[in-house]
Order: C-alpha cells, then structure tokens, then sequence
C-alpha cells in the first residue's frame, strides 16, 4: 500500500474536507481518503502511486490548491499471539 500525504491550499472548513475527498474519490482508486482542513493536509492510502500532476488536475478546478505531495510505501504492522 502507499499512503500519500498531499498539502493542500484553501480548506476552511468540513465541507472543504468533504469535497476534496470526494474529488480524490472520484478520480482515483483508493483504499482510504481522509482530509483535515486544520491540518491542511489529504491523506491517501493507495495500492498503486499516484501521480502529482494528476492530483492537481483533479483539484485545481475546486478551487483547492496542491502546494506538495509525498508518497512512502505502508506496510501492515503485523502481530503475533502468545501462548502460555
């Protein structure tokens, strides 16, 4: 999985939260989309990368701006049980 952390300009409240998740959403295959307005910030888990330039495109004509993007690749944190 990679989760990919955009910064974004212009959310000011929830319902900019929810129309950049919904852009995100309608643009791209995700597992999981969340965006803070306080934070400034969408974070995106994802199985494939997914491109700067075409985050942008999907957001500029919201009105919310792309200022960066950073990508890592996730992975599971695995556990294990004990027995006694």
């Amino acid at each position: 999985m990679i989760r990919t952390v955009i910064t974004i300009d212009g959310m000011a409240c929830a319902m900019c939260e929810a129309h950049v998740q919904d852009a995100i959403r309608e643009h791209f295959s995700v597992k999981k989309v969340k965006a803070s307005h306080t934070k400034g910030t969408a974070e995106v888990i994802s199985e494939e990368p997914l491109k700067e330039e075409a985050l942008r495109a999907a957001l500029d004509p919201t009105g919310y701006r792309v200022l960066a993007v950073e990508a890592a690749e996730e992975r599971k944190k695995g556990f294990s049980l004990f027995r006694k």
